[in-house]
């Protein structure tokens, strides 16, 4: 009688622990879905707003669900393995982040690279007897993009009655770039304490055409380390891909072994390092 009840009372608590556990994950999978949506839709409406690129988030998180979806499966047809399709998976969910990063930064290069010449445009205007609102007005007019957006935006927060300091703000929050602080901060003093602003601008215009003229030869001579590192770092990650096509077998203890998992790990660490301290080494601040 009490090995017959054990008989029944196993099966029920493996399937209630099992029917509990899938009750739990698919709870945390929704909240883990809901913040990632949340997350996406609110950095790129950020991201992308900042880009004067005004596109539907929804729409986009839309697309990333379908290459989360298609990706995967497409990877895990191909290669019959369940890590790659993994890693192309964690890839996609990862990748938009950095994309955004990624065209910002772009973007506050080129606005940079503009920044002289629109110093200098504003300390002729200034100096041909025109106030400080039409001087922007023909930068934004004679300068391309992103530069004219920007200013363009700060002109309009201008006639809207924004005043001039949070507009500035608002621009500084967009581009927190040290040339642009410099530019902001000569603003600040000549409202405050007055002065010539065109005299002010065109040193700050030469002195910015200077400081980009070294990073230049900066970044010349340190492309060869920069090089070296990505070259570095990639050999053995390329070698890995080769090894194991070559000699499957024994290139799967890597991955099946708590050994070739303590391997990996060291290799990981031991590569990051590397590429850390190149990138150290070869990034001099100006």
């Amino acid at each position: 009688m009490v090995s017959g009840t054990l008989f029944l009372l196993v099966p029920a608590l493996f399937f209630a622990s099992a029917f509990l556990l899938g009750y739990l994950a698919v709870i945390q999978g929704r909240s883990f879905w809901g913040d990632y949506e949340a997350v996406f839709k609110e950095s790129a409406e950020v991201n992308l707003g900042d880009m004067f690129l005004f596109i539907d988030p929804h729409r986009l998180f839309m697309y990333n669900v379908l290459a989360l979806v298609v990706l995967p499966l497409l990877v895990l047809v191909l290669t019959g393995d369940l890590a790659p399709a993994l890693g192309v998976a964690l890839a996609v969910l990862v990748v938009p982040f950095y994309l955004y990063r990624s065209m910002r930064r772009k973007r506050w290069r080129a606005f940079d690279r503009q920044l002289p010449e629109a110093l200098s445009m504003i300390s002729s205007s200034l100096g041909a007897g025109a106030s400080l609102s039409m001087a922007l007005e023909s930068l934004v007019r004679d300068q391309p993009a992103p530069l004219s957006q920007e200013f363009m935006l700060f002109l309009r927060e201008q006639r809207l009655g924004v005043d001039f300091e949070t507009s500035l703000r608002n621009m500084e929050r967009r581009l927190p770039l040290a040339d642009f602080h410099m530019f902001a901060s000569a603003l600040r003093i000549s409202r405050e304490v007055g002065g010539n602003l065109g005299e002010i601008l065109e040193r700050l215009a030469d002195t910015l055409r200077r400081k980009a003229t070294m990073e230049g030869k900066i970044e010349s001579l340190t492309a060869q380390g920069k090089m070296q590192g990505y070259v570095m770092t990639a050999l053995p990650v390329f070698l890995g891909f080769l090894l194991y096509f070559l000699e499957p077998e024994a290139m799967a203890q890597l991955f099946t072994t708590p050994r070739g998992w303590t391997v990996l790990a060291v290799v990981f660490i031991m590569e990051s390092l590397g590429y850390v301290f190149i990138r150290k080494v070869t990034h001099i601040d100006v």
